[in-house]
């Protein structure tokens, strides 16, 4: 998968389309990924020692990856990720704008 925990990308489908954040989380067995703010859920919880009242959470729900795009926030532009070789090293580079992508974090 292209997508790292870190990016910043943009949703390009769905009720959340053109909306940019951070992704959370990366779960590669199942091609999704959780992006911070987009795809909100209500959870209810049940009462527990850390929580004695319970409730409802809200949080984020994992979409797919192909739903979402790497973003460039200097060029601001969403495009497809690719690699190209630096030296000894492969990095990431943003196809729209041809800008290298900084490593998210691990």
């Amino acid at each position: 998968m292209k997508i790292k925990t870190g990016d910043k990308v943009m949703v390009v489908t769905g009720h959340y389309k053109g909306t940019i954040g951070e992704v959370k989380a990366v779960s590669t067995k199942s091609n999704r990924v959780i992006v911070e703010g987009v795809n909100m859920i209500k959870k209810s919880l049940k009462p527990n020692q850390a929580n004695p009242d319970g409730g409802v959470v809200e949080q984020e729900a994992p979409i797919s990856a192909s739903n979402v795009m790497l973003y460039d926030s200097k060029a601001k532009k969403a495009g497809r990720v690719g690699y190209k070789g630096v030296g000894s090293e492969k990095v990431r580079i943003n196809k729209k704008s041809g800008a290298e992508v900084k490593e998210g974090k691990k």
